[in-house]
C-alpha cells in the first residue's frame, strides 16, 4: 500500500514541478518584453527631444512638425510599435512630445 502512495505522489509531483518551472519561465519572458518596450519608448522620446533641441540650436526655431524631424534630422520611428504625438505650440517653445505603444 505504501509503495502505491509513493508512486502516485511521485507521478503527481513531477508534472506539477514541470508546470511551475514553465510558468516561472513564461513570467520572466513576459516581464523582459514589457521592460524592453518601455525602454524603447523612452529612447525614442529622448531621441526626438534631442533632435528638436538640435534643430532649435541650429535654426533658431523648433521643428514645426514630426515629418520635418524625420526628413532633416534622421529620426526613425517604428510606426508598427509606436505612435508619436508631436504638438508644436510656437516656434520658440519646446513642443510637447509623447510616445505611445501601439
Amino acid at each position: 500500500m505504501k509503495k502505491f502512495f509513493r508512486k502516485t505522489a511521485t507521478s503527481l509531483l513531477v508534472p506539477l514541478g514541470i508546470t511551475l518551472v514553465l510558468l516561472a519561465f513564461l513570467t520572466a519572458v513576459t516581464n523582459f518584453n514589457q521592460e524592453q518596450t518601455t525602454e524603447g519608448r523612452k529612447q525614442l522620446e529622448d531621441a526626438i527631444t534631442k533632435a528638436a533641441v538640435s534643430c532649435y540650436a541650429a535654426e533658431g526655431i523648433y521643428p514645426p512638425d514630426l515629418p520635418y524631424l524625420i526628413d532633416h534630422y534622421g529620426i526613425q520611428i517604428n510606426t508598427k510599435q509606436y505612435t508619436v504625438v508631436y504638438e508644436a505650440i510656437a516656434s520658440n517653445l519646446m513642443p510637447d512630445i509623447t510616445v505611445l505603444d501601439n
